[in-house]
């Protein structure tokens, strides 16, 4: 008898693990199936590695890839396709953040009925917040140079513009490998994928951490004569800029007024703000991650002048750098970006999802209104409010320093306009001047954006 109820106890725990494992198997079908079967083996969704499911548009129904009869084609001009590659992606998914590779659950007209079969022989439509037209405007901007250029309302986080360079015609590849060096890092995103010297942009950490914790900063003042010396290790700035309060240092990117800013807030409060401004985590949206950035914070005081300066070991990724800038524009909230307006089924009906994410606190709204106010003082005092007409446009220009003797050119900032709540970033992979280089394409992609927004 004792044996028999043994062997129950034994084949009921044997069944309730069985249960239990059923459950979690269903739990996970129904919330995962549709990335099990986005799955690049799955004969069903690819041939050959092509994704045969799905068409891809942008916020104004442009066509930028889809199916006709059983080929992947993409966007009727050749202008929108190489300008949206990096966006959308190539045949064989060698950009691994493109949406036709992270968003291929999205595009598969998958249930958890019919699983993978579809009754329609289509897939789904996915629509992406990108103005196609735009993309081109930014594309032809960099004009041959490396580099990224991305805009999005940093209200609502849709980004409205995502340039990545060198690209190619997804409808026509070259061959990559044909040892030019026209295409290295082709299959890399910029704007998600890369950390780069950040230059005088990242004064704007340094300028929220002072404006929290220097008593009376409005009554503070510098003193440039060129140069700054910090144990022994001088600090130099491009010019004498004499006595400065903290608007004219900003204004005028002064490298001494920084330092001596460094000494006073410490490594402790730098490395907080910079992290607080999400410079130094990996940014993640849409499912997509972001590479990460860095700060050196435990190294002597001359080189954490640098680093507050945005120079030394300093890493930033430009989506992270447009997150911040955007969160300043939004009193101290910064919205995640996103990717997706929405995604419709073959018979037309919109799938009830949410993708746009809401905002994180960064600093109190008094401090993001002190560093827009700086920033408006930026283009008032030294960009030029001509170039940007119109705008009310607050930015910070970067000329971001390399061992090679080149520089990184990088304008970032936003329009304060309520009508046009509009955030930027572009960087010129060695392209010298970040107010002139970068500036220029900045002007170039807003005033077409303004015109069409």
């Amino acid at each position: 008898m004792k044996k028999v109820q043994f062997r129950s106890f034994i084949v009921l725990i044997i069944s309730g693990v069985l249960i239990f494992g059923l459950i979690i198997y269903l739990c996970r079908y129904i919330s995962q199936g549709d990335s099990w079967v986005s799955f690049p083996v799955n004969k069903h969704m690819y041939t050959n590695g092509v994704l045969t499911s799905g068409e891809i548009y942008d916020v104004n129904g442009v066509r930028l890839a889809g199916m006709d009869g059983d080929k992947r084609v993409y966007a009727e001009k050749k202008a929108v396709r190489v300008a949206t590659l990096h966006a959308v992606g190539d045949k064989s998914g060698n950009i691994s953040t493109a949406a036709q590779t992270k968003f291929s659950y999205l595009l598969t007209d998958y249930s958890l009925i019919n699983g993978a079969y579809s009754l329609t022989g289509r897939g789904n439509s996915l629509y992406l917040t990108l103005d196609s037209s735009l993309c081109v405007t930014a594309y032809d901007a960099l004009d041959g140079r490396n580099g990224t250029v991305a805009l999005y309302n940093y209200k609502t986080g849709d980004i409205l513009c995502m340039v990545s360079t060198p690209s190619f015609d997804p409808a026509n590849p070259p061959k990559i490998g044909d040892g030019s060096g026209k295409y290295v890092g082709v299959y890399m995103n910029r704007f998600l994928s890369t950390a780069y010297t950040p230059g005088s942009v990242f004064k704007l950490v340094t300028s929220a951490a002072a404006i929290e914790n220097i008593d009376n900063l409005g009554e503070w003042k510098f003193k440039c004569t060129g140069k700054y010396t910090i144990d022994g290790k001088v600090i130099t700035c491009t010019e004498k800029h004499g006595t400065q309060d903290i608007y004219a240092s900003l204004a005028n990117s002064c490298n001494g007024a920084f330092a001596k800013l460094s000494q006073e807030l410490g490594a402790a409060a730098i490395s907080k703000y910079a992290k607080r401004a999400g410079l130094t985590q990996p940014l993640s949206f849409n499912g997509i991650d972001c590479a990460s950035g860095s700060i050196r914070t435990d190294a002597s005081s001359a080189d954490l002048a640098w680093a507050a300066i945005g120079q030394d070991k300093d890493l930033v990724n430009p989506a992270a750098m447009l997150t911040f800038v955007g969160g300043i524009a939004n009193g101290g909230v910064a919205v995640k970006p996103n990717l997706i307006a929405e995604v419709r089924t073959p018979l037309g009906l919109p799938m009830l999802r949410r993708f746009r994410s809401d905002g994180d606190r960064m600093f109190k709204k008094s401090t993001a209104d002190e560093l827009a106010k700086m920033m408006r003082n930026n283009v008032e005092e030294n960009y030029g409010e001509e170039r940007f007409k119109g705008m009310k446009l607050c930015a910070k220009s970067g000329t971001a320093e390399l061992d090679d003797g080149t520089d990184h050119a990088w304008f970032v900032g936003f329009s304060q306009r309520e009508d046009f709540p509009v955030a930027f970033v572009v960087v010129v992979e060695h392209g010298g001047s970040g107010n002139s280089v970068a500036g220029g394409i900045a002007g170039t992609v807003l005033t077409k954006a303004m015109g069409e927004l």
